[in-house]
């Protein structure tokens, strides 16, 4: 039995995580099992990449070191909670994940995108994300949101031009893997953006073969 491994991206203020935590609690309450996770983090090594990573106030980085450290916290992710969450037939729900690499570190750093590409295969072990939920809207809207929730990490502390370049990239992984991403507008009131995940979701599970076993389906 397989799960399924499910995405959320966008940039910043975007909604991703409480989207992320809404449609988690939504499937378990259809019967799935679900686990709820994140990068950078989802495991304790993870967590601990993730503040030197985002914090602000910590040690500048070189663009390289920054990447690394993100397919450093990636590998760990995989073999830790991933996969093996994947084996056991869950849902995994993931908070970011190759997309903001890409979008990130290639789009927004302007790195090599072939080396990005190639160490995020080897990081990821080859795993695809079987949908992601690409959450679009406007770059100052996204970061008055956060400013208004007082959210601030070092990717918020970058100029409006760096943002722009990330959600262009975002754009384009959409439109380059349609099959896959399915591009929200975030830019709508929380409900009426929930509605489209939620929709989004649904569609998503009925379209796939894997059931859990509930007692009404036995």
């Amino acid at each position: 039995m397989k799960g399924f491994f499910i995405t959320f991206e966008g940039i910043e203020g975007s909604g991703k995580s409480s989207l992320a935590r809404m449609s988690a609690e939504h499937l378990s309450s259809l019967g799935y099992s679900v686990v709820l996770t994140r990068e950078p983090g989802g495991t304790p090594l993870g967590e601990m990449i993730r503040k030197l990573l985002l914090d602000p106030e910590g040690e500048p980085m070189t663009p390289l070191t920054e990447l690394l450290l993100y397919f450093a916290d990636r590998a760990e992710h995989i073999g830790k909670t991933i996969l093996p969450s994947l084996k056991e037939g869950k849902v995994v729900i993931c908070d970011r994940f190759s997309d903001s690499t890409i979008a990130y570190q290639g789009y927004g750093r302007g790195l090599d995108m072939e080396t990005i590409l190639e160490l995020d295969r080897i990081a990821r072990e080859g795993l695809t994300p079987d949908l992601t939920i690409l959450l679009d809207l406007d770059v100052e809207t996204g970061l008055g949101r956060n400013q208004a929730a007082r959210k601030f990490d070092r990717f918020e502390a970058e100029d409006l031009e760096f943002h722009e370049k990330v959600r262009n990239g975002y754009r384009e992984i959409a439109r380059k893997s349609p099959e896959r991403v399915r591009l929200v507008n975030a830019s709508l009131p929380k409900e009426a953006v929930w509605d489209q995940v939620r929709e989004v979701l649904e569609s998503f599970v009925r379209s796939q073969t894997y059931r859990i076993d509930l007692p009404g389906n036995r």
